[in-house]
């Protein structure tokens, strides 16, 4: 990892439009925990839909398309990258701190908003606050690295990424039991469910096979988009 680039990158990401997407989308999970709660009081079966649907469903995939792709994918369509790749840097050193970028500004804004809208409907109870706080977590990171890769393979990254976002994610990997195994968001749920003892909450993805592929899909990303930055010419062509 470099500093100087990490340090680069977060200026970048914290001083852009994007700021206010990523923070418009966790404001907005609390916001509704918090009017359901003064609506009808704590349920537990209430946060976990909400946990589900909107955290684990909407928000994380969202997060992870404007973190994943808003640390490189700007420099590839303005030609910045060219100056950065000049430097003596290596490709998969960049592409590991554009990684560590994206997957820490996804987990802080996932995990802290998940967890203070499942603790305002839910408390400690059934461990479902902490639950989700793990699933978003570590989702967010292998979308982080899904989405990175994206960036740098098109530069349509953020038009594909919705479209994977809300389709695969959200509709085929959330109702076609089969593609579930190959869905970001059900090996978060996975995580969520082993921690939780909710009984409003289950699972089909294991966690013996969440966890691996979570791994594999996350360390095999960063390393191809570190190949794939190997590939790109100091003249910006691919």
């Amino acid at each position: 990892m470099n500093t100087v680039v990490a340090d680069i990158t977060y200026r970048a990401m914290l001083g852009r439009k994007r700021i206010w997407l990523l923070v418009l989308l966790p404001v907005a999970l609390v916001a509704i925990a918090l009017l359901l709660r003064l609506l009808n009081g704590q349920s537990e079966q209430t946060a976990v839909t909400l946990m589900k649907t909107f955290a684990i469903g909407t928000m994380l995939p969202l997060l992870g398309l404007i973190g994943g792709t808003g640390v490189i994918a700007p420099e590839i369509e303005d030609g910045t990258i060219i100056h950065l790749l000049s430097k003596p840097i290596s490709r998969p050193v960049i592409a590991v701190t554009k990684f560590v970028v994206a997957a820490s500004l996804i987990a802080v804004f996932a995990a802290v908003s998940t967890f203070a809208a499942a603790y305002l409907l839910t408390g400690m109870e059934s461990d479902v606050a902490i639950g989700f706080t793990f699933g978003a977590l570590f989702g967010g990171v292998a979308y982080a690295a899904v989405f990175l890769l994206l960036g740098v393979l098109t530069r349509h990254a953020v038009a594909i990424g919705v479209i994977y976002a809300l389709v695969w994610e959200g509709v085929v990997g959330g109702y076609v039991p089969g593609a579930r195994k190959f869905s970001i968001q059900q090996w978060a749920q996975s995580l969520a469910d082993y921690v939780s003892s909710s009984a409003f909450f289950s699972t089909e993805v294991t966690l013996g096979f969440a966890v691996p592929a979570m791994a594999i899909v996350t360390v095999g990303a960063v390393l191809w988009t570190g190949q794939r930055l190997r590939s790109l010419s100091l003249t910006g062509d691919d």
